[in-house]
């Protein structure tokens, strides 16, 4: 996976900022990572496998890839071995928690009557 600026080596589906956030952050995959690192800081891949999303082993690798090539999360010892390691967030991932609790908040405000069960996050 090549995502140096300006080459190819990412399917992007149109020049539109929300549509290219979109490409990177519009599966629940994503979005669920990125939550787990900013309510605990530090995850293992055994940790998100634990996640009660249960999200399968393959998508959970292919999306640690991507959020690590496009420099959103990192892993804390970059030399080791990917899956005995721990991933966090880097600066530019840190900056998404305002737009994960303004979902949250507003999952509150209009969801929760249609599931009551939910809780707060993040």
């Amino acid at each position: 996976m090549n995502l140096e600026p300006g080459t190819q080596g990412f399917d992007w589906r149109s020049q539109c900022s929300i549509a290219s956030c979109l490409d990177v952050m519009g599966d629940k995959w994503s979005l669920l990572i990125v939550r787990d690192l900013i309510s605990h800081g530090t995850r293992t891949y055994s940790e998100f496998r634990e996640s009660p999303e249960h999200v399968s082993t393959n998508i959970l690798a292919d999306r640690l890839r991507l959020l690590t090539a496009l420099g959103i999360i990192e892993r804390t010892n970059p030399e080791g071995v990917a899956r005995n390691n721990a991933y966090r967030l880097t600066p530019s991932g840190l900056e998404l928690r305002p737009a994960l609790e303004e979902l949250g908040r507003w999952s509150q405000k209009h969801l929760k009557q249609y599931h009551p069960e939910m809780v707060k996050s993040v």
